[in-house]
């Protein structure tokens, strides 16, 4: 079982064995990814959506036997979701059993707040693991700026105090992949404290790789002309920009329909797979002089 400083023993041991979970990681990414293992040190991803922040950290997890551990930021999210919180009702029945007994409300304090009472977050999950693990805040750039100050504790020392309790710190530290489409700039603290990743929509010889090795049935000649076709609607001013993960789907959905042939006719019918607002899809039309 490889440790927790050593989640890959190579940049090219990491595209290789990224390679076998469907993955495809170019040198820049397998050398981070291999980098992030080997120094400890949290990774942030940034990038459009869909580009494979968020598959990253799965194949990771899937390639070096780990548990996946995911937090999935949103506006809002609090130190109760993230972290941990006290199982009230729990709680107060405990306190509720012990009235008219001689326990003294010290000691009922004292056994109230112990790990029986205690609701793991995903933060605290992943640091209180002794197994591999890879934790995921995805789309940390959702998140209100007071977050990452419950951040900096965890990817500073890979630890969180408890007050009741006292500081719990990492056994063995977790694989951490921060993820963020940009939506708002992270503050210097958190970026200092992690590896950085760039990720952006892949030309179109790695896109065919990519859609070819996970729709094998996809003739090539319709991969080629399919990629075109993204490639082309990714320059549009569009809401939603086609992912690589829509890419994806519109080849299976080709191979659904046995379409042998992407012409106009075949883009139009099938638009609603890759672009998901109505008007995108009638932009695409106009742009691409599509006929259905």
């Amino acid at each position: 079982m490889p440790q927790p400083s050593s989640w890959f023993s190579s940049p090219a041991d990491a595209a290789t064995r990224l390679a076998e979970a469907g993955y495809l990681a170019d040198a820049t990414t397998a050398t981070t990814a291999y980098l992030a293992g080997a120094l400890e040190k949290p990774l942030l991803v940034e990038g459009p959506a869909g580009v494979g922040k968020t598959e990253l950290a799965k194949a990771v997890a899937k390639v070096t036997n780990a548990e996946l551990v995911r937090l999935q930021c949103y506006e809002g999210l609090d130190e109760a979701r993230a972290l941990y919180e006290w199982n009230y009702k729990k709680q107060l029945l405990r306190i509720q059993s012990s009235q008219g007994s001689d326990q003294e409300w010290s000691a009922t304090h004292d056994d109230i707040f112990t790990d029986e009472f205690l609701l793991t977050r995903p933060l605290l999950t992943a640091i209180r693991r002794e197994e591999l693990t890879v934790l995921l805040i995805d789309e940390v750039d959702k998140t209100d700026v007071e977050v990452e100050g419950l951040l900096l504790e965890v990817l500073s020392d890979f630890q969180v105090t408890i007050p009741e309790l006292g500081t719990v710190s990492a056994v063995r530290r977790p694989f951490v992949v921060l993820t963020s489409n940009a939506t708002r700039e992270l503050s210097e603290a958190v970026k200092r404290r992690c590896l950085y990743l760039h990720l952006d929509y892949p030309d179109a010889e790695r896109e065919r790789e990519i859609v070819t090795s996970q729709v094998p049935d996809l003739e090539e000649r319709v991969a080629v002309r399919l990629v075109e076709t993204i490639s082309r609607l990714r320059e549009l001013e569009l809401k939603k920009a086609p992912s690589i993960a829509e890419s994806v789907d519109w080849a299976r959905t080709l191979v659904a329909l046995e379409i042998g042939e992407l012409d106009e006719k075949a883009i139009a019918d099938t638009l609603g797979v890759v672009l998901k607002h109505a008007s995108d899809q009638a932009k695409a039309v106009k742009e691409l002089r599509l006929r259905s």
